[in-house]
């Protein structure tokens, strides 16, 4: 091997220095090439009323003018009362405050396509057999 080669090694237990690192050189590219990203971190938590802990919500973060709902979950003994609506909505109406051009997201068959569907979005994309027998799909809703 050449002394001036990069090692590629797989590494059985990344961690978070090994992730900026990576995030870092990207996000550099990628502002360099594309010009300012606008990144915005979108959170809206549920709170457990005893303890105060988070115990689900909406995880997300704008940039290059969408929205991208990375994570979204009701608890269990929530579910059925609007607040996934009530908390997409808000994330919605925070993008929008922001210039956006609308929100993305993935789902699994087995969790809320038909809940999205029902809110404004539609499948732009799709992978079978992940995991295998279902699919996932992609989503978007263009404000």
């Amino acid at each position: 091997m050449d002394v001036n080669e990069p090692a590629i090694i797989v590494s059985e237990q990344p961690n978070d220095a090994d992730r900026k690192a990576i995030l870092d050189a990207l996000v550099a590219f990628n502002e360099k090439t594309g010009g300012p990203s606008g990144f915005h971190p979108v959170a809206i938590l549920i709170q457990d009323p005893a303890s105060g802990k988070t115990m689900g919500g909406l995880w997300g973060r704008i940039g290059y003018d969408w929205l991208f709902v990375e994570l979204l979950v009701i608890p269990e003994g929530f579910r059925g009362q609007d607040l996934g609506t009530r908390i997409l909505t808000q994330a919605e109406d925070i993008a929008r405050k922001h210039n956006c051009l609308g929100a993305w997201l993935d789902t699994f068959a087995f969790q809320a396509p038909g809940f999205y569907k029902k809110l404004g979005y539609e499948i732009f994309g799709t992978i079978e057999d992940h995991p295998r027998g279902l699919r996932r799909f992609f989503l978007k809703k263009n404000f």
